[in-house]
Parts: C-alpha cells; structure tokens; sequence
C-alpha cells in the first residue's frame, strides 16, 4: 500500500468530506452504502464503464485478472438497478486475488458471500437479476461517475460505514493533509469535552464551525 493511501486509509470519510467541501473539490459518492457497515476500503481505483447491451449483446467483462492487489474496483453502470454488475465468482476471485474492494453506481447480486467472507462491496442496491444481456463493458481505466463524483483510475477511494469518498489524484495530498487537520482538532474537543469543558466553549475554541468552510 502507497503512503498517501495508508493515510487515508487511518482517516474516516467524513474529515474526508470535510477536506473536500474546505476545498472546493467534489468527491463525495452520494447514495452508495455499504453492504456491511463494518466494511471498509481504501486503495486506487480501477474504472469500469458499463452501457445498456447492444445487438448482439457485448460482454459484462473478464477484467478480473488485469486488476492489481490493493486496487478499488470502481464500476460506473449509470446508477442501473434493475441490472446487476457483481457476483459472488467475481467476490471469490477479487477476495483471493487481495483486491481492496468494489464500489458500484449501480446494483450488485450474491450478497452473501461478501458479507461472510468480508470482501468490501459498496453500491447503491441489491438484487438477483443479471446484467448479461442487459448491459456491457464500454471502457476500462477511463473516467468515470459514481454518485455525482468523477472517479479515474488512479484516483483514492476510501469507504466506510457512511459512504464512499473519491479523491482526486492531482489533489490527494492537500485533501489529506487538511483531512488530517480536521481529525486532529476533533480529537482535542472531544479531549476538551472530557476534562469537563462545555461542548459549545470547546467548539469556539477550537473553530469547530469553520472546519469545513471553503478556504477563499
């Protein structure tokens, strides 16, 4: 694991938000959740674009083994619920192969197996039915959208019991640096607040308001 994925790796996804909204950057992928909340992820993404299947139908993808250990499988399939993307073969292989996680703009199926063998998969739903004939692979490692947020391969992805953060290569080290920032004054409000300091006089002190003002 590279140094600046460790770091994000030790911070939540909300210092994450937070450095994010200070800076005028968008990262958050809004509406994908866990399949577990106990789940967590942090690695560079590997981008998959899927479209509706043409005539003939295209394929769902063998994109399995050109991913390397430590990777987020990132696979945009236009927020798509009624078509999934991921299964439990492709939770088998991924979890043997020591891929970090999935994250899905779109559905998932086999949810079982993730959660027995805590395999970290983050979408937006669930359900049985398959994306074979439904949708395909349009392109591999360009960028893409997942939750509003632009993702390209390379970029950190770090998931957590609230969500899913996207950060951008070219920004990664001032996103965690004040993501870092922030984790830090919380730590000493609430170090504050348990010496007996009233929660408002600690939050004053310390600026708790603007953490995550954007900076002009």
């Amino acid at each position: 694991m590279d140094a600046n994925v460790q770091r994000a790796s030790r911070l939540d996804t909300t210092a994450l938000s937070d450095a994010l909204d200070r800076l005028g950057i968008p990262g958050q992928c809004l509406g994908i959740k866990p399949l577990d909340p106990r789940f967590r992820l942090a690695g560079r993404a590997f981008t998959i674009l899927y479209g509706p299947a043409g005539v003939p139908a295209g394929t769902v993808g063998d994109f399995i083994d050109d991913v390397s250990e430590g990777s987020v499988i990132v696979i945009d399939n236009g927020g798509r619920e009624n078509a999934t993307v991921w299964g439990d073969i492709l939770t088998m292989v991924s979890h043997r192969r020591n891929i970090a996680g999935t994250v899905i703009d779109g559905a998932c199926r086999d949810t079982s197996l993730s959660r027995e063998i805590g395999y970290p998969i983050f979408s937006r739903s669930y359900s049985m039915r398959t994306g074979k004939d439904r949708v395909q692979v349009e392109a591999m490692n360009g960028p893409v959208n997942i939750g509003d947020a632009r993702v390209s391969a390379g970029d950190i992805l770090r998931g957590d019991a609230d969500g899913v953060i996207a950060i951008p290569r070219a920004h990664e080290d001032d996103v965690l640096t004040v993501a870092e920032e922030i984790d830090a004054i919380e730590d000493k409000i609430r170090s504050a607040v348990v010496e007996g300091m009233r929660l408002s006089d600690a939050r004053r002190q310390y600026r708790y308001h603007q953490l995550q003002s954007k900076t002009t």
